[in-house]
C-alpha cells in the first residue's frame, strides 16, 4: 500500500522533508508519524494513512514533496496488486519542457486531433471513464500526475489539475513588452576579501518566496501613526503583579491584541481576504490574530484563536505559550493557518516606523515600533509621553486610504482607550 502526503491544509501544497522517522523494515501504525515536513514556516510532523511493516522509503531528506507523491510503501498483510503494465507509446513524442519553465494555463489543453489525443490518452493509466472525460474536454493526460499506484490517473487528479490551470490564469500576466526577469547570476564575492557562507535553509525559502509573492501581487500602501500608551503602560505596571501571581506576564502585545479587535469590528473590511478566483471579498467573523516572532531560524507567525474571547489574563498566556513553540521550532502546521490579521511587533528590539510586509492571504497587516518619551502638546502643554510608533499596511486593492486612514485612527483611540475595569482581575 502507497503512503503519500496527505493535503496539508490552508495555503500549503508542498513541503521539504526535514527528517525521516521510520525505517525499512519497521512496523508502524496508522496515524504515527513518518517523517517531519517543512512547509508554511512551521516543521509538521505527517501521519502515516496506513499501518503496516515499512518496505521501501520512497523519499530522503531535503526532498519537495508535493500533496499526493508518494512517501513509502507498507505490506498490510494482504496480498499486493499486480504493477500495472507498461504500454508503449505510439504517438510522436514532443520535446521536453525545461524543468524550469511555470506551465501556462493556454498550454493546458493544446490544440491536438481528437484521433492524435485518443492515441495519447491510451498510453496512460487510466480508467476508460477518465479517458473518456478527458478526450471530451480535451486533455492531454500526459501532463496530468497520477495519485493512484504506479501512477493511474483518477477523477480526483483531473479536478485538481483544472483547479491548478484556473489558478494559474487568475494571475496576473506582465504586460507586453515587459522585459523578463533577468537569470541569477553567481558572483565571486572571494575575489575581494575574506567571506564565509551560510545555507538557504528550506524555511529561510519559505520566507523568501513569500515575502516575494507579497510585493510582486499586492500594492501595498502604509499608513504611519503614533499612539501615546503613557496611560496603558501605568495599568500595566499596576496590575503586573496579580498576573504574575495567575502565572501571566502582561505586556503590551497583549493590550494590542483587544485593541486590533475593536478595530476590525469597527472596520470589517481589515479582517477579509480577497478571493481572486470568483472576484469576490471574503469577510471573517471570526478573528485569529497572527504574532511575527522572530526566531534563530526565521520568521515565524503563530495564530491566537477568537482573540475577542479572551480576557487579557488567558491572551497573556496564550502570548507567551506561541512564542515559546515558536523559538523551539515545536509548532504544529495548523497553528499558523487560519489567521485574519497580523501584528509585528519590533518594539523590544527597538525598532521604530516600518513598513511590514502583508501576510497573505490577509489583507493589512500592523508593525509597531518602541514606545520612547517624547515631548507632545497635550492642553496647549507641552508635556513628555510614551509614544509608540503605528505602521498599518494594507492591499489597496480591498482597502481605500480613507477607510486606512480611518482604521488607524480607531485603532489608536482604543490602545490610548483602556481602563482599569478592562484589565482588573
Amino acid at each position: 500500500m502507497d503512503v503519500k502526503l496527505p493535503n496539508l491544509g490552508e495555503g500549503a501544497d508542498s513541503g521539504t522533508v526535514v527528517s525521516i522517522l521510520v525505517k525499512e523494515g519497521a512496523t508502524i501504525k496508522k496515524g504515527q508519524n513518518i517523517i517531519e515536513l517543512e512547509t508554511g514556516k512551521a516543521v509538521a510532523p505527517i501521519p502515516a494513512s496506513a499501518g503496516g511493516v515499512v518496505r521501501s522509503i520512497r523519499v530522503k531528506e531535503g526532498d519537495k514533496l508535493s500533496v499526493g507523491q508518494m512517501i513509502l510503501v507498507v505490506d498490510d498483510g494482504g496480498t499486493a496488486p499486480a504493477a500495472a503494465p507498461v504500454v508503449q507509446k505510439t504517438a510522436t513524442p514532443r520535446p521536453a519542457a525545461k524543468a524550469a519553465a511555470p506551465v501556462e494555463a493556454e498550454e493546458a489543453v493544446e490544440e491536438i486531433s481528437g484521433e492524435e489525443l485518443e492515441t495519447v490518452n491510451e498510453s496512460v493509466a487510466a480508467a476508460p471513464s477518465i479517458r473518456k472525460l478527458a478526450r471530451e474536454l480535451g486533455l492531454d493526460l500526459r501532463k496530468i500526475r497520477g495519485s493512484e499506484s504506479g501512477g493511474r490517473i483518477v477523477l480526483a487528479d483531473i479536478k485538481a489539475w483544472l483547479a491548478h490551470v484556473q489558478q494559474i490564469a487568475a494571475q496576473p500576466k506582465s504586460a507586453p513588452g515587459a522585459a523578463a526577469q533577468p537569470a541569477p547570476v553567481s558572483v565571486d564575492f572571494a575575489q575581494w576579501g575574506s567571506i564565509y557562507k551560510r545555507t538557504f535553509t528550506p524555511l529561510r525559502k519559505v520566507i523568501a518566496q513569500r515575502m516575494v509573492e507579497s510585493r510582486t501581487l499586492v500594492p501595498e500602501v502604509t499608513q504611519f501613526d503614533e499612539a501615546d500608551l503613557t496611560g496603558l503602560n501605568e495599568l500595566r505596571k499596576k496590575f503586573a503583579p496579580a498576573y504574575e501571581a495567575k502565572g501571566a506576564r502582561l505586556t503590551v502585545t497583549s493590550f494590542v491584541l483587544k485593541a486590533v479587535v475593536k478595530a476590525l469590528k469597527q472596520h470589517p473590511v481589515f479582517a477579509s481576504s480577497l478571493d481572486e478566483v470568483p472576484g469576490e471579498i471574503v469577510f471573517k467573523e471570526y478573528f485569529h490574530l497572527g504574532l511575527a516572532v522572530d526566531t534563530e531560524a526565521g520568521l515565524l507567525v503563530p495564530v491566537i484563536r477568537d482573540v475577542d474571547k479572551k480576557d487579557l489574563l488567558q491572551l497573556s498566556k496564550d502570548v507567551a505559550e506561541m512564542a515559546a513553540k515558536a523559538r523551539d521550532r515545536k509548532l504544529d502546521l495548523k497553528e499558523m493557518q487560519g489567521g485574519t490579521f497580523t501584528i509585528s511587533n519590533q518594539g523590544g528590539i527597538g525598532g521604530a516606523h516600518f513598513t511590514p510586509v502583508i501576510n497573505r492571504p490577509e489583507v493589512a497587516i500592523l508593525g509597531l515600533g518602541k514606545s520612547v518619551l517624547k515631548p507632545v502638546v497635550r492642553d496647549g502643554q507641552i508635556v513628555a509621553r510614551m509614544m509608540m510608533p503605528v505602521c498599518v499596511a494594507y492591499d489597496h486593492r480591498v482597502i481605500d486610504g480613507g477607510v486606512a486612514a480611518r482604521f488607524t485612527v480607531d485603532l489608536v483611540a482604543a490602545l490610548e482607550g483602556f481602563t482599569e475595569a478592562d484589565v482588573k482581575l
